[in-house]
């Protein structure tokens, strides 16, 4: 019997168990009761658990046999601050938080591996599962690891994964090398010197600024980034005046950069902070760019990518797993433990169609339980092959 067959039969409380968190979403560093009840569930199949690791955070240790081989499997548990438009039994119930990216379906997968390994301990040597709160821009990552993450639970190499809208259930996409974006958000403050409407030139307008800052910030990346890289540059906010006869003080402006090199990401920080003084300053106004890292560029190591490729494989055949898929320029914290740790980030099929394919961070997404046993049995048969048992 593989890990998927095993864990479907289970299916029905592992499905209430994320649709139960799903019901409760909790942001960043706020997930109590989420892991409460992953650390609980984690103590009645024998596993030691350790609470607090990075404020929120859980990990437990599973051992086996005498076998030196240390993993790390990592499941973020974090919502996100918005509402839910879905009509299912299991909505949100808490207004403006709701599970639109699939942690909660993300912590029930590794739960379920838990319980697998716990179970069958095919395996000789040790298992961190790891539970991380504060995925989406807060740091979670961070924290553990200044909690002492790797010090205190060592890992020769760390795995995560992430569903993906529009794959089908029961398949798998990887790539070696770099498979999600740097993240950089950044605030854009323009001071002028506001006034009437009518006599704008006792004024130092902010609003034309602004409008002139936002229009060259998008020659960056096709003036100054090599072609054969990528960059994003987008202003996702511009805020101004209130009244139709007032120009303001000032404008406010926000938004973000992607990149797969650390380098271009600094290459970018550096020129919009000389466009947007340069522009305000030619106008008489001032410009105070505020810009701040949110996530590294997600870098997977080759002999892990293609693991964690082999895993999936096992379970669903090779034609189901597509080795070198494109990369995305979504963004993920994880990738500050691969910055510490070799690893590999794999994505999980969600489902297509109308029901399935809706995007994540959308107010009608939902996780597709149907993907529960897929994850939950590649990360088990990945630590059956990295790890066998001996004897």
């Amino acid at each position: 019997m593989s890990a998927v067959d095993r864990i479907r039969d289970w299916q029905d409380e592992f499905t209430a168990w994320r649709r139960d968190f799903h019901a409760h979403p909790e942001l960043g560093f706020e997930e109590v009761r989420t892991s409460a009840l992953v650390a609980e569930r984690l103590a009645s199949w024998g596993i030691e658990v350790h609470r607090g690791i990075g404020r929120t955070g859980v990990v437990g240790v599973l051992r086996n046999g005498n076998g030196q081989g240390r993993i790390g499997l990592r499941a973020d548990m974090d919502a996100l601050p918005m509402p839910e438009a879905n009509d299912v039994a299991h909505r949100s119930t808490i207004d403006g938080k709701m599970h639109a990216c699939g942690h909660d379906g993300h912590t029930t997968i590794l739960l379920a591996a838990a319980r697998y390994l716990a179970e069958t301990k095919n395996f000789d040597g040790t298992v961190h599962f790891i539970f991380q709160p504060a995925e989406e821009g807060r740091g979670g990552a961070q924290a553990m690891l200044a909690d002492g993450l790797f010090d205190r639970f060592p890992c020769d190499a760390v795995f995560g994964l992430h569903n993906r809208p529009g794959l089908p259930v029961g398949k798998f996409a990887i790539r070696p090398g770099p498979v999600m974006a740097g993240a950089l958000f950044f605030d854009i403050i323009v001071q002028g010197r506001g006034g009437h409407g009518a006599r704008p030139e006792s004024t130092i307008d902010p609003v034309i600024v602004g409008v002139q800052i936002v229009s060259a910030l998008q020659t960056i990346v096709s003036r100054n980034v090599a072609a054969l890289d990528s960059a994003v540059i987008s202003v996702t906010g511009f805020n101004a005046g209130d009244a139709h006869n007032v120009i303001p003080d000032r404008v406010t402006m926000k938004g973000t950069v992607r990149a797969f090199k650390v380098e271009t990401m600094r290459l970018v920080e550096e020129r919009m902070r000389m466009v947007a003084q340069s522009i305000a300053a030619g106008f008489g106004a001032t410009a105070e760019v505020i810009i701040r890292e949110i996530a590294a560029p997600t870098i997977n190591t080759p002999e892990e990518a293609v693991a964690i490729g082999d895993a999936a494989a096992a379970l669903v055949g090779e034609a189901h797993v597509e080795r070198n898929r494109s990369p995305v320029m979504g963004s993920e914290d994880f990738a500050y433990m691969l910055l510490e740790k070799p690893g590999a980030y794999i994505h999980v099929g969600n489902g297509v169609g109308d029901a399935w394919g809706c995007e994540v961070h959308n107010v009608h997404y939902d996780f597709n339980d149907a993907a529960i046993p897929y994850g939950a049995g590649m990360m088990a048969t990945l630590v059956e092959q990295k790890m066998p048992r001996v004897g």
